[in-house]
């Protein structure tokens, strides 16, 4: 019995076969229909996630500074945020987004199953703060075995319709293992592999729109301007951010005086 994509529905091919934590023989199948690219059967996955964050990831601090830049664009500009709004940044990692996002004057709140919060403590979501205005997962979707379930679960969970999200695309027949570093074969962890119609498709079986500048994608019944998208979040995104920072006020020194008054209570 063929597998069928967890996409579109349509049976999938083999793509090829590799070595994953260089010692598992793994099989990634390809979709015709969506373009969807996956392993089949990902059972090192506890063995891949000992560390939740990849000793790979080199690029994790400069990937949040530049996410924070282009997300604080897109929240400003595109969908009108002054700082009054709420966000949950789902697998959010060490909370480095989350504290960047707040020091910039957005409410924005950190969730992760998996990982310690340790840059955003005492900013941790929960649903009953309410409804949230979007709901971020940066460089998550590749690690899922059931995107749209992923998706579905994110925004019930943030309790709004807009998902604003990144993860690296490719076109064409997959890419062959020596090909494309984003496999990432070494650490495990990559398991699901997108092309910009699988992502239009996933959307559309939301009932949602799909937008991208290529490289952060948002899925949302808002439409988005997408000429507008890729010129807000180009080269002049970072000073762009600048004159957000100074129209929006930071929290940075409030949570400070915040977090200061809840030792001092714990501590009476």
């Amino acid at each position: 019995m063929p597998h069928i994509c967890k996409i579109c529905g349509s049976p999938l091919t083999q793509a090829f076969k590799t070595l994953v934590l260089g010692k598992h023989e793994a099989t990634y199948n390809y979709c015709e229909e969506c373009g969807f690219l996956c392993a089949e059967n990902p059972h090192w996955l506890e063995e891949a996630y000992s560390s939740a964050i990849a000793c790979t990831d080199t690029g994790l601090v400069a990937r949040n500074v530049a996410i924070a830049n282009q997300l604080a664009v897109i929240l400003y500009y595109l969908m009108g945020e002054r700082g009054n709004g709420l966000y949950v940044d789902v697998a959010g990692g060490y909370g480095m987004l989350t504290r960047l996002m707040r020091d910039y004057g957005f409410d924005f709140y950190w969730s992760d199953k998996y990982c310690q919060n340790l840059m955003a403590l005492g900013f941790d979501y929960a649903i009953e703060m309410g409804a949230c205005r979007a709901v971020t997962a940066f460089e998550v979707l590749e690690h899922t075995e059931d995107p749209i379930n992923f998706v579905e679960e994110a925004l019930r969970y943030g309790q709004t319709d807009t998902l604003i999200f990144t993860t690296e695309l490719y076109e064409g027949k997959p890419p062959t293992p020596e090909q494309w570093w984003y496999y990432s074969f070494e650490t495990g962890q990559h398991i699901a592999f997108f092309q910009r119609r699988t992502l239009q498709i996933l959307a559309s079986k939301l009932g949602l729109t799909f937008s991208s500048n290529g490289w952060l994608h948002i899925i949302s019944k808002r439409k988005i301007n997408e000429a507008l998208l890729k010129a807000y979040t180009g080269r002049l995104s970072i000073l762009v951010t600048r004159r957000i920072r100074k129209k929006l006020a930071s929290h940075t020194m409030s949570d400070h005086n915040l977090i200061v008054n809840q030792l001092n209570r714990n501590n009476t």
